[in-house]
């Protein structure tokens, strides 16, 4: 059977849950992600985007939030149609996709992106499934654009093998957050910045949620 993901998120209510610090360093970071972004429109997307409560919060009051353009991805139905509330309430414009993240279709009309979430995607699923999946960052990306991404650092620690492979896609670090007690509550917020010129878009697999990795 698979996780109940609206009872995970429920978390979130918890003042003191790491997850509230962990979605605290997401907002800001794509926030400021927001603000950096070139000037005009800004594509914004979002695989796994759950209820969406990060990027709405982010921008609810942010100045550029006319600017952007969101795509947020979500398979659990419940959770996509918190997400298109919260967009709506928060007065993002956009669209939320009730479908499978970890398939790049999904953005097939609205890539190269400016902001790209990859939240709650390293932790569930294998380690050649992020590997691929960070391969893809330059075709679904402008140059300069910012990956925002997350993943527990429970043992064996994956994210150093993520910052290599961010660095191997042609990316450069320009944020890292850590908190959380050691081991499983323990989390990783990542900022990486696209320096490469955006490869040709392929829609294509990226990555497949798996029980045992929860």
């Amino acid at each position: 059977m698979g996780r109940d993901w609206v009872a995970w998120h429920e978390a979130y209510e918890d003042d003191d849950h790491p997850l509230r610090d962990r979605l605290a360093a997401v907002v800001e970071l794509v926030g400021e992600a927001v603000a950096g972004a070139r000037d005009g429109p800004v594509r914004l997307a979002s695989l796994c985007a759950g209820d969406g409560r990060d990027v709405a919060t982010a921008l609810v009051d942010h100045p550029r939030r006319a600017d952007v353009t969101a795509r947020l991805v979500e398979l659990d139905p419940a959770l996509a149609d918190a997400a298109r509330r919260g967009l709506a309430a928060a007065g993002v414009a956009g669209t939320v996709v009730t479908g499978d993240a970890g398939d790049s279709a999904a953005l097939a009309d609205i890539v190269p992106v400016d902001v790209l979430l990859l939240c709650g995607v390293f932790g569930n699923v294998s380690d050649a499934d992020v590997e691929r999946t960070i391969a893809a960052v330059p075709s679904l990306c402008r140059a300069g654009a910012t990956v925002i991404w997350t993943r527990h650092r429970r043992p064996p620690d994956l994210t150093p093998a993520i910052r290599r492979w961010f660095d191997a896609a042609g990316c450069r670090r320009i944020a890292l957050r850590t908190g959380g007690d050691v081991g499983v509550r323990a989390w990783t917020v990542g900022a990486e910045l696209v320096g490469v010129p955006t490869s040709d878009f392929q829609p294509a697999p990226l990555f497949r949620f798996r029980e045992d990795l929860r």
